[in-house]
């Protein structure tokens, strides 16, 4: 278990990108995706993630998940009292809808659904979807403006398609893994879902490159994307150097190869701090900071290519003065010299941190359950047109009934449904 400790409450706003307005949930829906139908069928991080950003910004989801075993996210990270916290974030502004795709009832459901929305996000295994009667054609034949997300490890196509796909698998074969680590050690794999998230917000992009589309010509369209992908773009431009220049890069723990000094360092308190050097002007602060300026004048330090050459000397400068001094005398004495210098913080000091608690990163919402929750921000700020959170996840299916009637179910429907464990 993870340390314990009450954190202060960052400051609750009053203008639109904020918290919900009661504890049960506000289901107004307002901000620039308004009006627009997400289905979400798809479970554990990156189709979630990606609904969530939708939903946080004004677009109605419904979150689809098996009536008896519930989307696999809600047994991922800490829980509260049984409560499970990360599934209050990533399932924030989604109605729940508990409904079985593999039959024949629960797919007549979903079709009905589909007919009367933008976009569906899924990510099953290729063919699934085909399987049962749901596939892309069938559903541009009911609704030929539906834009539908397929998120899978491999992608629709090629040889590793069928393959069971997960970010851990993303991480190592983007090269993440191979080039993370000490230079001596194991490859390194993040302790997060890193791909999955990468994916997930490059996915809530498609999403709109898609309806824009739409917009323009009235056709919908299927996006096919990997998770594989986008990762491999954060991790750099490794392919290109290797085909023209035959180099395959290796771990050089926390150095740079573009840059020196460039690492984390430990402050004579026992906290760790992270420098960086990616500008001229920085480095040579840097240096004159921690009582080297003689190195400034060396050609090699012209450039961070060959600073990276002298990286062990320059480590030994910075992290011998740094170890001489407290992180709180280091990060003022880095501040006060215009060089870049941060904290390396652990979930205290990312709560505790008076710009992150200014700027409202994190907030404050209200929940049912937990009464108060502390959860991310709506990811991006909007002077126009900004988006917020209506209500925190909700439990398996909430809405069920709600959203059926809204498509035409009757009670004595609905109920049967529930009766063949169709529905939740």
């Amino acid at each position: 278990m993870s340390e314990q400790a009450p954190p202060p409450p960052p400051p609750t706003p009053d203008g639109e990108t904020g918290t919900s307005e009661t504890g049960a949930g506000d289901t107004t829906m307002t901000g620039p995706l308004a009006g627009l139908r997400v289905l979400d069928a798809s479970t554990i991080l990156a189709g979630p993630l990606c609904c969530q950003l939708l939903g946080d910004f004004g677009a109605e989801v419904i979150k689809i998940e098996h009536p008896q075993h519930g989307d696999s996210m809600r047994g991922h990270g800490e829980s509260k009292n049984g409560i499970p916290l990360w599934w209050k974030e990533v399932s924030r502004n989604k109605r729940t809808l508990g409904l079985s795709l593999s039959t024949p009832d629960g797919a007549e459901v979903f079709r009905r659904l589909a007919a009367t929305a933008d976009v569906v996000v899924e990510n099953f295994r290729p063919g699934t979807l085909e399987r049962w009667g749901l596939g892309p054609d069938v559903l541009a034949e009911l609704n030929p403006g539906l834009v539908l997300v397929r998120l899978t490890g491999f992608g629709q196509t090629g040889p590793y398609s069928a393959r069971a796909g997960f970010g851990t698998l993303a991480e190592a074969m983007s090269g993440f893994a191979h080039l993370t680590g000490p230079a001596d050690g194991p490859p390194t794999l993040p302790a997060f879902g890193l791909a999955d998230s990468i994916c997930g917000i490059a996915a809530s992009s498609a999403v709109l490159m898609a309806l824009r589309h739409r917009d323009a010509t009235g056709e919908g369209q299927t996006v096919d994307l990997s998770i594989l992908e986008p990762i491999m773009t954060a991790v750099g431009p490794s392919p290109t150097v290797y085909q023209q220049l035959g180099v395959i890069g290796q771990r050089h723990g926390n150095q740079s190869t573009n840059n020196a000094p460039r690492n984390t360092y430990l402050t004579k308190d026992g906290k760790w701090v992270a420098v960086s050097t990616s500008a001229q002007r920085i480095a040579e602060r840097v240096m004159e900071l921690v009582g080297h300026p003689e190195v400034i004048t060396e050609p090699w330090f012209a450039a961070g290519s060959t600073r990276v050459e002298h990286a062990e000397e320059l480590d030994g400068y910075v992290g011998s003065w740094i170890a001489d001094r407290s992180r709180e005398d280091v990060l003022a004495a880095f501040s006060d010299a215009g060089a870049a210098v941060a904290a390396v913080y652990d979930a205290r000091d990312v709560v505790e941190d008076p710009h992150i608690r200014e700027t409202e990163m994190l907030l404050e919402v209200p929940d049912p359950d937990l009464g108060s929750v502390l959860q991310h921000n709506v990811m991006f700020r909007l002077s126009k047109s900004p988006g917020r959170i209506r209500f925190t996840g909700r439990s398996l299916g909430a809405d069920t009934a709600d959203i059926l009637h809204e498509i035409g179910y009757s009670d004595r429907e609905v109920s049967s449904l529930r009766e063949s464990d169709v529905i939740k």
